[in-house]
């Protein structure tokens, strides 16, 4: 590891994740607001395995042990066990983001063991809000999921349709797409419209076009779209509808803010938490199911309730995050050992 000061080390960071492509994705901000005494470097396993890095920084793992066929996947849960001991070997540390409380899709026995494995051996944790539980205390730090306002700030956001309810993002089953799609069905009112946006996960797409058969009040776009269309999308949206069956963090929300728009979200410790950080008016929250009742009065509310003229967001932006996240590598290269207090 080089330095460019005792005060300001340079590092080499292999992150978990493909390159940047210049969209919302969370890898971008991060790549983004880093200092630049960090040095990025991207998945593969050739890399992880056989390349010099200072900290391995990792998201979703179950996504890197993850294959269509058996032996795949079999063969990346090894892959994995022969990073962790690269890590211990050569004092690597291993920072892992805790994005989710567990994997939305659940995943057999030797997938389970071999995430418990990285959570014994991960130096340090990153949680992006201050609810997520992580054992022991000491191991965690708490660096906020950033906005999105800079990046959107030079597309011109256009007015809001009332009555028009917005779902964007990826479309996959615990998000909770169908049922929305059910409930909006539901509400028999000529003022109120549904737009759903986003790439469906296999089987979604033939459930969403049905309902845009059967319903004169519903569209869609099925696809990944740019920023430029996105913010288009949500910008003429009054309401974003976001109705996951679980939801801890969500870059979504975090868009919908970014962008002066209230959302509807299911209840969460975290979203609580979100609520009171932006201020009243901005997130709407429902406990169960979401219902026709609620979809309805929620519609309604968010028309007349009075609110800021913007969320309060000060404290996300990505560059001081980006700090944040560095200090958090150098803590975790002082807790093996590969730097010193005096490095630091």
């Amino acid at each position: 590891m080089t330095t460019k000061s005792q005060d300001n080390p340079a590092i080499t960071v292999l992150q978990s994740l493909s390159p940047p492509d210049g969209t919302t994705r969370f890898v971008n901000q991060v790549v983004e607001g880093a200092p630049p005494q960090v040095r990025f470097r991207f998945f593969s396993w050739r890399s992880a395995l056989f390349s010099r890095y200072d900290v391995l920084h990792v998201h979703w793992p179950e996504l890197l042990i993850r294959g269509k066929r058996p032996l795949r996947a079999f063969l990346r849960r090894r892959a994995l066990y022969a990073l962790m001991l690269k890590a211990r070997r050569q004092r690597i540390p291993i920072v892992r983001t805790v994005h989710n409380l567990r994997p939305h899709e659940a995943g057999k026995a030797g997938e389970t063991r071999a995430l418990a494995a990285l959570d014994a051996n991960t130096t340090l944790f990153i949680r992006l809000n201050p609810t997520t539980p992580v054992a022991p205390e000491a191991k965690a730090v708490t660096i906020l999921h950033g906005h999105y306002r800079d990046r959107f700030s030079r597309v011109p956001l256009p007015q809001s349709i009332p009555g028009r309810c917005l779902y964007f993002g990826l479309i996959r089953p615990y998000k909770g797409v169908e049922t929305l799609l059910s409930v909006f069905a539901s509400l028999a009112r000529d003022d109120l419209q549904l737009r759903i946006v986003g790439r469906p996960s296999e089987g979604l797409r033939a459930v969403i076009a049905q309902a845009e058969a059967r319903d004169r009040r519903i569209s869609s776009d099925l696809r990944f779209v740019p920023d430029d269309e996105l913010v288009q999308e949500v910008g003429r949206a009054d309401l974003i509808v976001l109705p996951y069956r679980e939801m801890h963090n969500s870059g979504a929300l975090l868009v919908a803010l970014s962008l002066d728009r209230p959302v509807l979200v299911p209840t969460s410790p975290s979203n609580a938490a979100l609520a009171e950080e932006v201020g009243p008016g901005w997130i709407y929250m429902y406990d169960g199911a979401l219902t026709p009742a609620m979809l309805e009065i929620t519609i309604d509310s968010a028309r007349i309730m009075e609110r800021g003229a913007r969320p309060r967001l000060e404290n996300r932006d990505w560059n001081t995050l980006g700090e944040q996240t560095y200090q958090a590598y150098l803590r975790a290269l002082h807790a093996t050992g590969r730097i010193t207090g005096e490095e630091r």
